[in-house]
């Protein structure tokens, strides 16, 4: 009797201990599939809500070649995005022309040239850029770079793809820095040992052995940098001018797909065509974006397995 009631304790502990595993693996397995599930949840709450439009009075030819983005119009209200698309897109094109060159040549001198506290002071600095909010950056267009602009290139606005593309380049760079000095690190150190025993200068090494071996990470870096400007919303709104027009040039004001959405959604009545009209741009969106982050996540994956 006494040696089972010793070895009752035991038994107790082995219990409790497997239906705390267990308990454990139920929580790790539903934290890494909630990413999917919400995922899943917010398309199918915006699609959803843009059925009824996309059933009815959606126009595939109207609204991606019109330019007239008139839901209002009590007439005859039209729904057009090719304006605002072109809006989201010269502001991104013109975000990735400053970002890249600062986010590649930060990389490159965090991972391949700086040491000691200096590297590790500038990959603070680097989060700490990527931890300012979007009002804020929209205020610094809005009131700094708005009257720079007017005086600089005498333009009598500033609020425009110029204005809207440096703010964005400079929000989507920390991001880029970070995965293309990941990119970089996970060039094999022989490389570099290799090309250095050959001669080549640490200069050398960077642009002719390490840049092509991580050219697929740096492009997966790219990627999510134009992911991020294609679904930026608050400081595009402040920094663009907010206006429905195709551009041709970078001092004309210019309005986003996700600005229209954030602009417009709080006055429209919930059911009406320009309600669902506004959740089918956010369908487009969603589309464009999660195809622009999947392939820069395969691209990213492709480059640790190797």
């Amino acid at each position: 009797m006494n040696a089972s009631a010793a070895q009752q304790p035991d038994f107790d502990r082995r219990n409790l201990d497997w239906y705390i595993d267990k308990f454990v693996q139920a929580l790790v397995f539903l934290g890494g599939i909630s990413a999917i599930l919400f995922i899943i949840g917010i398309f199918v709450f915006i699609t959803v809500e843009g059925f009824d439009f996309l059933m009815g009075r959606f126009d595939f030819v109207e609204f991606f070649t019109s330019p007239w983005w008139e839901p209002t119009d009590e007439d005859e209200p039209t729904y057009g995005i090719l304006a605002l698309i072109a809006g989201t897109a010269s502001v991104t094109g013109l975000a990735m022309l400053v970002a890249i060159p600062f986010s590649l040549g930060a990389a490159i001198f965090i991972g391949e040239f700086a040491t000691g506290k200096t590297r590790e002071f500038l990959k603070v600095l680097v989060e700490l850029l990527a931890a300012i909010p979007s009002v804020v950056w929209g205020f610094i267009g809005l009131s700094i770079m708005n009257p720079l602009i007017i005086e600089l290139f005498d333009v009598p606005v500033g609020l425009n793809v110029l204005n809207a593309g440096i703010i964005l380049g400079l929000m989507a760079a920390p991001i880029m820095t970070s995965i293309a000095e990941d990119a970089l690190k996970a060039v094999p150190d022989r490389y570099r040992e290799a090309a250095e025993a050959l001669g080549a200068t640490r200069w050398q090494v960077v642009y002719k052995v390490v840049l092509p071996a991580a050219k697929n990470g740096l492009l997966g870096a790219v990627l999510l940098g134009v992911g991020r400007g294609f679904g930026e919303t608050m400081a595009v709104l402040m920094a663009t001018g907010h206006a429905i027009n195709i551009p041709t040039s970078i001092f004309d004001s210019v309005r986003a797909l996700t600005a229209t959405i954030a602009a417009e959604l709080g006055e429209t009545a919930q059911g009406s065509d320009h309600y669902g009209a506004l959740f089918t741009i956010g369908i487009f969106l969603f589309l464009i974006t999660f195809l622009i982050n999947l392939m820069a996540d395969l691209i990213v994956r492709g480059v640790r397995k190797q």
